[in-house]
């Protein structure tokens, strides 16, 4: 047993003592404490019945055992911790942790059960103090004491701030699974009946509005958006992609709200519509969100699917467009990279302006007799399908449709 072996072993003891200073009490100290407890227990209750206000109905039922179990294990807890510091606190934790998530269940925030806390470390210092200067313990001996028990009541504050947690989590995570059965419920097609509506809505609490939206974003962004709207908008994750219910998007200051909650974001809003059309604004909302993601719709922030129909129209047929494109566009396959970029640039404007020379150089910035000479090789291109409605039609669509790829 070398010295840094005992530097080891009396360094781990100062850290034991500072987390657990009754380990440096002696065992004898616990005879002189255990008469004081019921005392102290009596005073306890009493003291937490004058001072705290939200405590101050008679402790009976299930509170009031709780209340009076927490009092009486604490004190006889913190006796045999002093006999046996090795002793399991783990068994008389869920005491302090049930207390904890009464606490949220009552509807009020740990501030109550803090101050009951601070009420008992104060009247059992003060009253065991006392028992211990009648007793002769010395000034260190006291001074550990005191540390010994405002350590163990920050403990015992600690178990009951993780059972307030954990009851919360627990209510957040029912009421997401609530809220996530009546958002898929209203986005299935056919809808769900009035009667399954209505239980599902109660469950979670929400108002059935006379019209409403679906949003669509990434899954990652749904809480960050949802936690600057009303409560009267709901959210779950469907299909990998997040959904929020919007209640009278089309409200004064709706639209302002929302894009100030979707910020720079990603996100779409489907047409409005009551809430038996639900699936169908948030297919809608979803299809438009996915080409955002691909490019076909750019813009930043909040899109309205309203607002962007050709372009959502243009993205769901876009395997067909790329088909029509093939075969519309080939003429200018054969051409080199540079040609063809200057080509397509020119039949776009050809047909932008209908084949009007000069305000197609205009919009190309070029000369109009090189404008001319460019309309005269689409003409050696395209042939008299530039003549053609029905082909000027389909060339247009697959401008369209390459620009979105």
């Amino acid at each position: 047993f070398d010295i840094a072996s005992a530097a080891i072993v009396i360094s781990h003891l100062i850290v034991s003592l500072e987390k657990e200073p009754w380990r440096g009490l002696a065992s004898e100290v616990a005879a002189v404490i255990e008469p004081e407890l019921p005392a102290v227990s009596a005073e306890i209750l009493e003291t937490i019945g004058r001072e705290i206000p939200e405590y101050s109905m008679p402790l009976e039922g299930s509170f009031g055992r709780g209340v009076h179990r927490g009092v009486a294990a604490a004190l006889s807890q913190f006796v045999e911790l002093i006999r046996e510091p090795d002793a399991d606190r783990g068994p008389g934790r869920e005491v302090y942790l049930e207390l904890g998530r009464g606490e949220f269940r009552a509807g009020r925030t740990l501030d109550s059960l803090q101050a009951a806390y601070r009420v008992g470390a104060r009247i059992a210092w003060r009253r065991i103090a006392a028992a211990g200067l009648a007793s002769g313990l010395d000034a260190k001996t006291l001074s550990l004491l005191a540390e010994s028990i405002f350590v163990y009541i920050n403990e015992l504050s600690a178990d009951s701030t993780e059972g307030f947690a954990e009851a919360q989590s627990q209510s957040l995570g029912e009421r997401l699974r609530r809220q996530r059965r009546l958002v898929t419920a209203l986005l299935r097609s056919p809808p769900p009946s009035a009667g399954e509506i209505e239980s599902l809505r109660t469950a979670v609490g929400w108002r059935v509005p006379k019209s409403a939206a679906a949003l669509s974003c990434h899954e990652r962004d749904l809480a960050e958006i949802t936690r600057f709207l009303p409560n009267e908008v709901i959210s779950a994750t469907v299909d990998a992609t997040g959904c929020a219910i919007v209640p009278d998007p089309g409200g004064p200051g709706r639209l302002k709200l929302l894009q100030r909650a979707v910020g720079e974001r990603p996100a779409a809003l489907g047409p409005e519509g009551t809430p038996a059309n639900l699936a169908g604004s948030w297919r809608l909302a979803r299809n438009a969100f996915r080409a955002m993601e691909a490019g076909s719709i750019s813009a930043p922030g909040l899109v309205r699917v309203d607002e962007h129909l050709v372009d959502l129209a243009l993205y769901e047929s876009r395997d067909l467009i790329s088909r029509l494109g093939r075969s519309r566009l080939a003429p200018l396959e054969d051409l080199t990279p540079n040609a063809r970029a200057r080509m397509t640039e020119t039949t776009a404007a050809w047909l932008d302006h209908r084949g009007n020379a000069a305000e197609m150089a205009r919009a190309l910035h070029i000369h109009p007799q090189t404008a001319r000479y460019r309309v005269a090789r689409l003409r050696e291109l395209f042939g008299e399908s530039l003549d053609d409605p029905e082909s000027r039609f389909e060339l247009e669509l697959s401008l369209r449709g390459k620009e979105g790829t």
